[in-house]
């Protein structure tokens, strides 16, 4: 008789991509209905994503009120709300490893991506929008960003955009910038005056900054104020010559074949720097995770991967065991009032505790509330015509805390989340960074 839930710290197996039924339609609908049923007798898991709720109306809806009453063609409308946050493995699912039912949820919706992925079932727009290298650098083109910018805001304009690709008027757009990170920073006078640099509590104090897609192209400012805080607490900073997408979104797309194709840009040169003594920090949670679980969990034979992995850290955690370390300058300039403080989702499935609120409480004359529900964006779910309702339901109940605090700024370590929970709020303050609510704080 099966154990009702774990008594230990989940685990998880390597994602068997390669295997010869992986890509099986009849042997992932088998392992669909295995997991499927278990929900179904569970239902924890409601109060997270749609595909949940999605689930159990099939069944509740169905003519014998159990999983064998559901079309499994309907199936793939369960898969289609899952935009892989982990939280149901992280936190609620009590079946998961070692529990001999062996359910993790998020891998089997990345199987069943896959398999769609593989039989061409995918939109345009998808492709579009997952190809955030490609559609970046058209897109920062100075001259041709503005006009991107301008268009992204006009609504007749965004109707067009709604019925040619799908993409959902209401829903808040990133801006391109041609300043973007990379370029900014490839002018920028690093201080490499590494005989400051002090080696604690397992960082070297020598980063390397994977400036990331969305860092890049869309944010660099976060980026920059990343830098300055860095070399004010005497860390070396350098960035990679090249680099490409870190493979998240083509990931979520079930694109497994172009997430390796990035791994084999993105690793190498990474773990040649790791050999050398170099940590590695990203500004988005997302690609910090991805660097610490999906990709190790894809590739678990790759030493370079791994390698990289065991280098990665996200940058709060990173600061946090500088400062346990006595090697943090806590010389803050300025109070900062009260942050609603939204804890990411990809940063909490890390599994590094709170470390940027923790370091925002050093602040004098700041309060940090934190608000532990997912926003409902992920990284194109939330701009998808027919789930941004579904996104602005998720999150509405972190933009209502957000109200009810008052507070003087919105921040999260995911800025697309903070920007699709303003969107819900309206309260027509635009959401800072908690790297550039530091920087803030140092007066730097």
């Amino acid at each position: 008789m099966a154990k009702e839930g774990n008594l230990q710290a989940p685990t998880r197996h390597a994602l068997d991509w390669h295997h010869p039924e992986f890509y099986s339609e009849s042997a992932l609908n088998q392992e669909l209905e295995r997991v499927f049923d278990l929900c179904h007798g569970c239902r924890r898991c409601v109060s997270l994503c749609q595909s949940f709720p999605t689930l159990f109306d099939l069944v509740d809806n169905s003519p014998t009120f159990e999983l064998d009453g559901v079309d499994k063609a309907d199936f793939s409308k369960v898969v289609d709300e899952c935009y892989l946050c982990d939280l149901c493995y992280m936190t609620k699912c009590p079946y998961t490893p070692p529990h001999e039912w062996n359910i993790d949820f998020p891998h089997l919706m990345l199987r069943a991506k896959a398999v769609k992925f593989k039989q061409g079932q995918v939109k345009l727009r998808d492709k579009i929008l997952t190809s955030t290298d490609a559609v970046a650098k058209l897109a920062s083109i100075p001259i041709i960003s503005n006009i991107v910018n301008g268009v992204n805001k006009i609504k007749p304009t965004r109707v067009i955009l709604d019925k040619v690709l799908g993409v959902h008027p209401d829903a808040k757009l990133p801006e391109y910038h041609s300043q973007t990170l990379r370029h900014q920073l490839k002018s920028y006078r690093f201080n490499h005056e590494e005989s400051t640099t002090k080696a604690v509590n397992g960082t070297s104090g020598k980063v390397v900054l994977f400036t990331t897609c969305y860092g890049n192209y869309n944010a660099p400012d976060i980026g920059v104020d990343l830098v300055k805080i860095l070399e004010h607490n005497d860390i070396t900073v350098r960035i990679l010559e090249k680099e490409q997408c870190c493979g998240m979104p083509k990931l979520e797309l079930g694109d497994l074949e172009a997430v390796e194709k990035s791994k084999n840009v993105n690793i190498p040169p990474l773990a040649k720097l790791v050999a050398e003594g170099w940590d590695i920090l990203t500004p988005i949670p997302s690609c910090t995770l991805m660097f610490k679980q999906e990709l190790p969990l894809i590739f678990p034979d790759d030493p370079e991967v791994i390698q990289v992995q065991k280098a990665m850290f996200d940058p709060f955690e990173y600061l946090m065991l500088r400062h346990q370390g006595e090697a943090l300058k806590t010389d803050f300039q300025k109070g900062l009032g009260v942050i609603a403080y939204h804890v990411a989702c990809h940063q909490r499935v890390q599994n590094i505790g709170m470390k940027t609120q923790q370091l925002l409480k050093l602040i004098a004359d700041t309060e940090v509330k934190a608000i532990m529900r997912c926003s409902g964006h992920d990284g194109t779910y939330a701009v998808k015509s027919e789930f941004h309702q579904n996104a602005v339901k998720i999150g509405r109940p972190v933009a209502k805390k957000y109200q009810q605090f008052k507070a003087d700024y919105l921040s999260s370590d995911c800025p697309m989340a903070a920007t699709h929970i303003e969107n819900i709020a309206k309260t027509g303050k635009a959401p800072l960074h908690p790297i550039q609510l530091l920087r803030l704080a140092y007066g730097i």
